[in-house]
């Protein structure tokens, strides 16, 4: 389904907001919030205050983690009334680790346009200054914050060689340094923490070094984690087995072929043979 996101239709507007210097606003999101008829948001005080700050009153629709699905239904009714629709969270993007992927999954399912405006997030300045190398990367966000299924989550991601993006809460901090170190292996990683505030401060070391400096670390953080670079021994693997390892770390299967082919030392139109030729056994 294709769908024109400027035809004049109701529309729902995913609408970046702050992560704290409240400059960090682009002049469209503030012309959006001025023009939408409804605003939801994850904390109706939150976003009055900034709303408040630019001079700007609108109906405030409370919509969080814990109402999304209810929301559902009232949100497509209002913008079966023509209704335009502005979503909030108190910071950042929507959707990325924040209130929004429901109702705006919602929205779509039933027809009407969705919106995402370019604007503020933590991960993109934390990636942009940690020193580690940018692309290609997975954003994980959060991590579960049960110790044990945390670990595994860890494990599942140990043999990944693109750089990981991490979101975590101070009182998790060191229990998630302390885990990945474990798992992980003493990588090369950045803990940026307060980013646009007045307190924001990057760290940049090996996971032991940052470790003893995250007690008196206060804030929200951004841990960027360099990928796994040692050399594997893939002599053990069949050519279906070495090309699977690089299309569940996200790359296309031509890009897998590509590089197995140059690990194994061996011309890709040989290795893409051998794949497909076996890869339905």
């Amino acid at each position: 389904m294709i769908q024109k996101s400027y035809d004049d239709s109701p529309s729902l507007y995913l609408i970046p907001t702050p992560i704290g210097n409240l400059d960090d606003i682009t002049v469209r999101a503030l012309n959006t919030l001025k023009t939408v008829d409804v605003v939801l948001c994850e904390d109706t005080r939150d976003t009055g205050i900034l709303l408040k700050n630019y001079e700007i009153k609108k109906k405030l629709v409370s919509c969080h983690e814990y109402n999304e699905n209810k929301m559902i239904d009232v949100v497509v009714s209002m913008l079966r009334d023509g209704l335009n629709i502005g979503l909030v969270t108190d910071q950042g993007t929507p959707v990325i680790s924040d209130p929004g992927y429901v109702v705006a999954a919602g929205v779509i399912e039933a027809g009407f346009n969705v919106i995402s405006l370019p604007g503020a997030t933590a991960f993109v300045p934390a990636l942009t200054m940690s020193g580690i190398e940018p692309s290609p990367f997975l954003f994980y966000g959060f991590l579960n914050s049960k110790s044990g299924k945390q670990i595994t989550e860890l494990k599942s991601l140990k043999d990944y060689k693109s750089t990981m993006i991490f979101y975590e809460s101070v009182h998790r901090m060191k229990e998630t340094l302390e885990n990945m170190l474990n798992v992980f292996g003493d990588r090369s990683i950045a803990v940026a923490r307060e980013l646009s505030k007045i307190h924001e401060e990057i760290s940049r070391g090996k996971i032991s070094e940052i470790l003893p400096l995250v007690d008196d670390m206060k804030g929200e953080f951004v841990i960027v984690v360099e990928g796994n670079k040692e050399m594997i021994d893939y002599s053990n693997l069949d050519v279906v087995e070495h090309v699977k390892i690089y299309l569940d770390d996200g790359l296309t299967e031509k890009e897998a072929i590509k590089v197995v082919a140059k690990e194994r030392n061996v011309a890709k139109s040989i290795i893409y043979k051998e794949y497909h030729d076996r890869k339905g056994l």
